[in-house]
């Protein structure tokens, strides 16, 4: 499925969504050749299983509290926290509460 990609100097608010994190999904906000950005979602209790990203990555925690694990080990997360990975980089998140996450992932050239 193709992913949605923000037009450049469009701007899109990624304000926290207070009562509507309920409902919210994990969401694209642009994909181009060098740079993907995603809304991730998560409620309590779900996780995302350990993986790891080609590119560099930032996660900014928006909202919620969420337990980042990493090899240096558990970091809580919550509302304003940021994290960098290295590529390759194992790393695995689970939410404490409702959250939701900025996550910026560099894209490696096509070969």
């Amino acid at each position: 499925m193709a992913q949605p990609r923000t037009p450049s100097g469009q701007v899109v608010s990624i304000l926290p969504m207070g009562p509507r994190l309920q409902e919210a999904r994990t969401t694209a906000l642009l994909k181009s050749e060098q740079l993907e950005v995603v809304r991730v979602v998560l409620l309590a209790g779900q996780d995302m299983r350990e993986h790891r990203s080609p590119g560099e990555v930032t996660v900014h925690c928006l909202e919620g509290r969420i337990e980042f694990k990493t090899s240096e080990g558990m970091h809580l997360m919550g509302a304003g926290d940021f994290i960098h990975l290295r590529r390759m980089e194992p790393h695995a998140l689970r939410a404490v509460e409702d959250a939701s996450a900025l996550v910026t992932m560099a894209l490696l050239p096509h070969a």
